[in-house]
């Protein structure tokens, strides 16, 4: 069933775990993220990037995903990931999307305290939930890279603040996480203590971006069928445990599940050289990558699965 960000977040608050949020690009991906849900009973989020949507278009993914989100048997919110403009807002508004993110967190306060304002007030007008981020974060996304030495962490006052002069319904913070497969040199950490304090101060949901996992055995394997890769590092499980029993909410993941798809397509067609059905290609990708989702819902949930 498709509902809200607000829906699914509310409920997450109620029973201190966090939902995950997978950023999908095609029927396969959605498809994973779906079937791995409904097999954990567990609400979840179907994300698109701005990228995302110019590769697959606004109206045929939005089509898709609308139709796949109301028909399963878990609640999904499709939700746009890290959006950069009010049109951007009123393009996802337009063609069904229930929940927005306005990225402004590369602006100026003032300048994305009015930003964000807007696509608020745009949004709320036709039930839709709105996020907001405050603090930056390292590591690319999409077309905007932000070097390690420029990210900004979220001061919890400041976000209180934010939250009160926008109205947002979930607040995307920056506690020392980064987009992308190499978030950290060395041990990896984050900030903990920050993370309590703007719990304690936002009276909304808090995000967590940049958390990809980064399995050892999936940058293993890639490495042995040939894929360059060098030595990606993620937020470990434990760490993620930790955030979410320190208030994260929602838990956004994008490059497990590349990683997860391109070491499948990978290895079948090592094993297989005289298949060329695309569908069965896919399918293991989607196999995999339905793994990768259960696992991360578990952790967010508290559990593990042992895929093996």
């Amino acid at each position: 069933m498709l509902v809200t960000l607000r829906e699914l977040l509310a409920d997450a608050g109620r029973h201190g775990y966090a939902v995950g949020a997978f950023n999908v690009y095609n029927l396969e991906s959605a498809q994973a993220v779906l079937r791995a849900a409904e097999t954990l009973d567990a609400p979840v989020i179907l994300a698109t990037s701005e990228k995302a949507l110019r590769y697959g278009g606004w109206r045929e993914l939005g089509v898709l995903l609308r139709t796949m989100a109301r028909e399963a048997r878990v609640p999904v919110a499709l939700h746009l990931d890290h959006g950069s403009s009010v049109e951007s807002v009123l393009l996802a508004l337009r063609y069904g999307w229930s929940s927005v993110m306005l990225d402004g967190s590369h602006l100026p306060y003032e300048e994305n305290v009015a930003l964000t304002r807007e696509a608020v007030r745009v949004a709320h007008a036709v039930g839709v939930s709105v996020e907001g981020e405050l603090g930056e974060i390292a590591g690319i996304e999409d077309d905007r890279a932000v070097e390690e030495g420029r990210a900004r962490l979220t001061d919890p006052e400041q976000a209180r603040k934010f939250v009160k002069e926008t109205g947002v319904d979930a607040l995307a913070v920056a506690v020392g996480t980064s987009h992308g497969a190499y978030k950290y040199h060395g041990t990896p950490r984050l900030d903990l203590e920050r993370l309590s304090a703007l719990h304690a101060r936002v009276p909304v949901p808090l995000v967590l971006h940049g958390a990809s996992g980064v399995p050892a055995h999936l940058v293993e394997e890639a490495r042995a069928l040939g894929m360059e890769i060098g030595d990606p590092q993620g937020v470990p499980d434990d760490l993620l445990r930790e955030a979410v029993q320190r208030g994260i909410r929602k838990v956004n993941t994008d490059t497990d599940l590349r990683l997860a798809f391109t070491v499948a397509v990978r290895r079948f067609l090592r094993d297989h050289p005289g298949v060329f059905d695309p569908r069965k290609i896919l399918e293991a990708a989607r196999n995999a990558m339905i793994k990768v989702v259960q696992h991360r819902i578990e952790v967010l949930r508290g559990g593990t699965i042992h895929d093996g």
